[in-house]
């Protein structure tokens, strides 16, 4: 935009009056998405999947942390109520500060919101003075200070040598007066809330000890990552704190990732002594894990389903990096999106009901993905030739087989995970875990391939065959529990059996055994062995013994388990297939774990590799393209340069580096090669590549070294 003035000035421009259009939730899926006719449908299936998927999580996430938010309740409660006591031990504690060590582990992304769940908990029962602190914003005692009384007082904190965009950021806010940072303007302050709240009762001489109580509610401080302070900064705090105990009912919690020794390691017994500390341990998150597993992926009553790479996937991500149940249901909610947006027939994966007026609903050109899918075309194979003709030809028709299909998908979903909780109960205690400890990894092998088939499964038959009795009974007691409230017609009748099979063991308890003549054939052979006899005698004598084993008649338990085991490896084989033997599973399988992996387990290095050998595609300029893979001279500096470095080996001169950036640079300007200039170093060309230089170097590809101070050192190896 020009401008003409006599003078030098500042010139405003105001932006247009046309507002930009925003694209709201449904435009951003819609717009990029496959099949556009059913896109409205499938956002929202989505989005009531994506609901659906966070109200089962927090409620899983209020279940698992209620145990230990309610042992940390108690214990507010009891060092809250110890002034009230007179009794010597209590007096000793009183000049103590208490402090609850929690113990929540490695997934640091999951603490917050056991934190905010804690932090509500005690607002609500036992005290409205809390307030959480982390590292990060506490790099010294004045602003660990500043912080704790500006959240506990609800005004701003003067302290001598504040920036000024705290200042700022403040003064945007309501308007506050400015108090004083130190702990005895705190100390002043709970005086006046604690009397204002005393006043408010004034006609009751006699108040119940759990008024009392209430009266004098504790100041609870919440150190949220407890490795990450800086210990000198901790030490001083809790010894100003402890000189104040007497008139501050403090109260600490340390939020702890690794083990209870880290306090030992960062405060020393001096520090330590002046604490009264307890240990909580919260539930492992492997555990969490197999909860939400349980709960979200392991049931017929939520359509969407991951297969077994997409699984591995977010399991490894899980192991592997950071431990974080929360990591692990946003890599589950981008797998459901990328499904609905990237699927058109995903207007299927909804409930039954749902599903059969969907299908009704499909267009000529979703048929036609139909017809498209491999499964279905498998499905197709092995039809009468007449048959195959109307599926491919007659839309009408393949909507009610598409109807029959969906509703033979949904009974495979209710048969599976019944049949796979009873063989995990089954095959879980064994030795070694043949088929894992975890179901998830039981599942993991049903998706891959038929498990029966392995060699771990026919293991885990031979051990079972080797169980006690009672064992036996115990777990086959236990799989008629997991199928008892299965509504399913054939779960119902593999009930029945499995019920008759457990009522003839007992009364094997009761019937009368005959006892066997087998024990004296056996026994017979060895009697004769104890005599003197030659070499025939030994071998006919040996030859009769193993007939007679051969030939030794089963007990009745014996007969009566190897039927429960067939039992239940017939179930196995009848319903754990994996879903690809399943027509039409792609509507509710999600299979692309590249997509996946990209997103949430991130290469920055292959990326940076991308963009600085492949300009155009990130770029997108014609000029830029090449065709064997080579960098045009047109591309920016830090490309040419990341090229021709590429050519050099552990040890780069700059000089040589300089010449031939030059010689590449003046190729893209145009200039005649036979010319004298050309290749020529200026000092724009000079700047250019000072520049390319600094920014590989801040890349991580090249570093100085003092072998040489004209060369660079090469640090890493291998281009995309």
């Amino acid at each position: 935009m020009a401008t003409s003035s006599v003078s030098k000035g500042c010139f405003v421009f105001k932006p247009s009056a046309k507002k930009k259009r925003t694209l709201d939730l449904n435009g951003y899926f819609t717009g990029a998405c496959e099949g556009a006719e059913t896109s409205e449908i499938r956002f929202k299936l989505c989005q009531d999947l994506w609901d659906k998927i966070k109200a089962d999580t927090e409620v899983l996430q209020d279940e698992l942390s209620k145990k230990i938010l309610d042992s940390l309740l108690d214990f507010t409660m009891r060092c809250s109520s110890t002034c009230q006591h007179g009794d010597w031990a209590s007096q000793m504690r009183a000049s103590e500060i208490p402090t609850a060590a929690l113990i929540l582990g490695v997934n640091v992304p999951d603490h917050d919101m056991t934190f905010q769940s804690l932090c509500e908990l005690l607002q609500q029962s036992v005290t409205p003075h809390v307030a959480s602190v982390q590292a990060k914003e506490c790099g010294a005692l004045k602003h660990l200070m500043k912080r704790i009384l500006e959240r506990l007082m609800d005004t701003v904190v003067a302290v001598d040598d504040d920036d000024e965009e705290d200042e700022a950021e403040h003064t945007r806010g309501q308007i506050h007066k400015q108090v004083h940072c130190s702990l005895g303007t705190l100390c002043e302050w709970y005086q006046a809330k604690t009397k204002k709240s005393n006043s408010g009762t004034p006609g009751k001489k006699r108040a119940s000890p759990v008024r009392n109580e209430q009266q004098q509610p504790p100041v609870v401080i919440i150190f949220k990552d407890l490795e990450a302070f800086n210990p000198r900064v901790l030490q001083d705090f809790i010894l100003i704190c402890s000189r104040y105990i007497d008139r501050l009912p403090l109260m600490f919690i340390f939020g702890i990732a690794t083990s209870p020794s880290t306090i030992q390691h960062m405060l020393p017994h001096s520090v330590s002594s002046l604490l009264c500390i307890e240990l909580f341990q919260s539930l492992s998150c492997t555990q969490h894990l197999a909860t939400v597993i349980d709960k979200l992926i392991l049931t017929h009553h939520f359509p969407f389903k991951l297969n077994n790479k997409v699984m591995q996937v977010l399991i490894s991500v899980f192991l592997y990096h950071d431990f974080s149940v929360r990591n692990f249901i946003k890599g589950l909610q981008l797998a459901l999106l990328e499904h609905f947006q990237s699927q058109p027939l995903s207007v299927l994966c909804c409930k039954k009901s749902e599903a059969l007026l969907n299908v009704m609903q499909l267009s000529h050109c979703d048929l036609e993905r139909v017809r498209q899918l491999a499964s279905f075309k498998r499905y197709v194979e092995k039809q009468e030739p007449q048959e195959q003709v109307s599926l491919l030809k007659d839309d009408t028709h393949l909507k009610e087989v598409c109807k029959t299909l969906i509703k033979e998908l949904h009974k495979y979903h209710k048969n599976y995970y019944p049949v796979l909780r009873c063989l995990h109960t089954l095959t879980s205690s064994l030795p070694r875990y043949p088929l894992g400890k975890q179901i998830r990894e039981l599942h993991l092998i049903c998706l891959e391939k038929n498990v029966w088939e392995t060699e771990d499964y026919q293991s885990s038959m031979k051990l079972l065959k080797m169980l006690a009795k009672d064992e036996l009974i115990s777990l086959l007691q236990r799989c008629a529990e997991i199928l008892q409230p299965v509504k399913s017609k054939t779960m119902k009748m593999a009930l029945d059996q499995l019920q008759e099979l457990l009522a003839k063991f007992e009364q094997l308890d009761t019937a009368v055994e005959t006892a066997p003549n087998v024990e004296e054939s056996i026994t017979s052979p060895v009697k004769s062995l104890q005599k003197k006899t030659d070499l025939f005698q030994l071998q006919k004598t040996l030859l009769e013994m193993n007939e007679s084993r051969r030939s030794k008649k089963l007990s009745p338990f014996e007969v009566l388990r190897n039927e429960a085991l067939e039992f239940i490896d017939n179930l196995v084989k009848n319903h754990l297939s994996p879903p690809e033997s399943q027509t039409l599973y792609e509507v509710c399988y999600y299979s692309s774990s590249a997509t996946v992996r990209r997103h949430l387990n991130a290469t920055p290095r292959t990326s940076i590799q991308a963009a600085l050998s492949s300009p155009y595609y990130y770029l997108q300029n014609d000029r830029l393209k090449t065709e064997d893979g080579s960098v045009s001279n047109a591309a920016p500096d830090v490309c040419i340069a990341y090229k021709l470095h590429l050519e050099c080996g552990r040890l780069i001169n700059l000089y040589d580096w300089l010449e031939a950036y030059a010689t590449v640079v003046s190729g893209a300007e145009g200039n005649d090669p036979d010319s004298d200039s050309f290749g020529k170093v200026d000092e724009v060309k000079h700047a250019r590549f000072i520049r390319a230089v600094s920014e590989l170097e801040f890349l991580g590809f090249i570093k100085s070294t003092k072998q040489k101070t004209d060369h660079v050192a090469r640090l890493t190896w291998g281009g995309c």
